[in-house]
């Protein structure tokens, strides 16, 4: 029979030599990934909040972040949406802080160690590995966060540092009953849910930790998420020339009656004006443009100020991130973090260029 004007079908039934069959699997699985990442990603940084408000350090929150992601991708074929994504989430990552908390339960600041000091004159007193400090979050983009109002409270009063520092005198489970029920307003059932435990057992939980939280919470004033208004900013801006000018009656000016000042790893702290001033006066303001200072936020819209260094050849390098807290349009406290690592988490550079002759070698010891 003739084939004449027949289109003959010539695809191969298999691969030509050499040439790879389709890993369907892997197809799949790509797209299950894109998948998750695409229905994760919203929340990554309310589980950051979420974890920091747990743990009282950024480093240790982005750590577990990740992990509760990893852990959600590897299930994430077999969770079939039997309840929402979010609470999912919530789950593994507050199981994980959960965890992370067996082994280290508090994170202190230097006024929680001990009195403060008396003599601004003494050596400072740098605390070992044994003493885990907490650290400031920097604020997220505007715009990044999602306009869901458990999102939002990221950069309300439940993450200035004020606030962090309390959390930490509460016992873990205390610690995660009272974010998701006061901060994130779930309901007990689903906080009950999320645990594994009874709804009378969160209530109890939740009350203990509320009694506790009220004898060791910050005033209103100190974690309020108000904008800071224009007199705040002419505070901020004289603040910033205060230390680049090394005027300390300047500085002075600009303290409250009950500022105190603390340098984390350091143990010493200070409180008063007159012991501030003198510390300040003594050990850091060594001469005008030693220290150049520039603005961003952290912990909800606490201004901070990063703080640098000048060395030899002129040039600025990192040196601390001051969160301040306002009071009355004064300086109530100065939280003076001493871990350059932190620049990097807040987008910081590590150092500035010179923007006059080098000076001398000075001990570097800035608030």
């Amino acid at each position: 029979m003739s084939t004449e004007g027949v289109v003959v079908n010539t695809l191969p039934s298999q691969p030509p030599a050499g040439v790879a069959e389709p890993d369907l699997a892997a197809e799949e699985e790509r797209a299950d990934r894109e998948e998750f990442v695409q229905a994760a990603a919203p929340f990554r940084t309310e589980l950051v909040a979420h974890c920091y408000r747990m743990l009282g350090s950024v480093h240790d929150a982005e750590d577990l972040v990740q992990e509760t992601y990893l852990r959600a991708w590897r299930g994430y074929q077999s969770f079939e949406g039997r309840s929402s994504l979010r609470f999912w989430l919530y789950r593994i990552a507050t199981a994980a802080c959960l965890t992370a908390l067996e082994h280290k339960s508090r994170r202190f600041v230097p006024a929680g160690l001990g009195m403060p000091s008396d003599d601004p004159d003494a050596p400072l007193n740098r605390a070992g590995l044994e003493v885990s400090w907490v650290q400031p979050l920097p604020d997220s983009p505007s715009g990044s966060i999602a306009h869901d109002p458990a999102a939002i409270v990221a950069e309300r009063g439940s993450v200035r540092l004020a606030m962090i520092v309390a959390l930490q005198q509460l016992p873990p489970k205390q610690r995660a009953v009272l974010i998701l029920r006061d901060v994130l307003a779930w309901r007990a059932s689903e906080v009950a849910e999320l645990l594994d435990t009874s709804v009378a057992a969160v209530n109890s939980a939740l009350q203990r930790a509320r009694a506790q939280l009220a004898q060791t919470a910050p005033e209103e004033d100190d974690i309020t998420d108000s904008p800071l208004d224009a007199n705040h900013r002419v505070l901020l801006d004289q603040y910033v020339k205060a230390f680049e000018n090394a005027d300390i009656d300047g500085l002075l000016r600009l303290l409250h009656d009950e500022v105190r000042l603390e340098m984390p790893p350091e143990r010493n702290w200070f409180f008063g004006p007159a012991n501030v001033g003198r510390f300040v006066r003594n050990r850091i303001f060594t001469a005008p443009g030693v220290l150049r200072l520039t603005h961003t936020t952290a912990n909800g819209g606490q201004p901070t100020l990063a703080t640098y260094w000048r060395e030899p050849d002129g040039s600025y390098h990192a040196d601390a991130l001051q969160v301040l807290t306002l009071r009355d349009h004064k300086v109530l406290a100065i939280h003076a973090f001493r871990d350059t690592s932190l620049f990097r988490t807040f987008g910081l550079p590590m150092r500035l260029p010179a923007t006059m002759p080098p000076a001398p070698t000075v001990p570097s010891c800035s608030a």
